[in-house]
């Protein structure tokens, strides 16, 4: 009877379906896999050597290289522009794209060294001279040490290397 089921059952079967795992994939045949199309390169700057972290990048450090789109969608830079004279926050290997987020703007505070503090508010306009706690770069807020009073205030450092305070 299980035997009368089975004919039955493979009886019911489309034709291919019946054929076995062996018949599909004998030895010596592969199954043909289809062969991705090649995508254009693109034309990226690449460091022609290491880069390590604090470097200012330089345009002697870059040059152009073909990239052939592994890891699309990656937010790499795409001209030499963007990079020259940044610093770099991690290790720049050669001959590969470099991520936006692994370069900063240069320090215009540097930690420990004096900075000029300006409040302004209308026409008042007070000075005085802060302690970095942290460094900082153009349009980041940053903490500092009021060297007459001892407190930390926090600024926003500007483009002539100093920090506004207050509104």
């Amino acid at each position: 009877l299980a035997a009368l089921v089975f004919v039955v059952f493979a009886s019911s079967l489309p034709a291919a379906s019946q054929n076995s795992y062996d018949d599909q994939y004998a030895e010596g045949e592969e199954a043909a896999a289809p062969t991705p199309a090649i995508e254009p390169a693109q034309i990226l700057p690449m460091p022609r050597v290491t880069i390590y972290p604090n470097d200012t990048i330089t345009e002697e450090m870059l040059a152009n290289r073909d990239y052939f789109g592994e890891g699309k969608g990656h937010a790499v830079f795409k001209t030499h522009e963007g990079l020259v004279g940044k610093v770099s926050k991690q290790t720049l290997l050669p001959n590969a794209p470099i991520p936006v987020n692994a370069v900063r703007d240069p320090f215009a505070i540097k930690l420990g060294q004096p900075a000029m503090v300006i409040f302004q508010s209308g026409t008042l306009m007070i000075t005085g001279t802060a302690v970095p706690l942290q460094p900082g770069s153009v349009g980041e807020m940053i903490a500092l040490r009021n060297t007459d009073s001892n407190t930390t205030i926090r600024g926003i450092v500007q483009a002539d290397g100093t920090v506004r305070v207050g509104p």
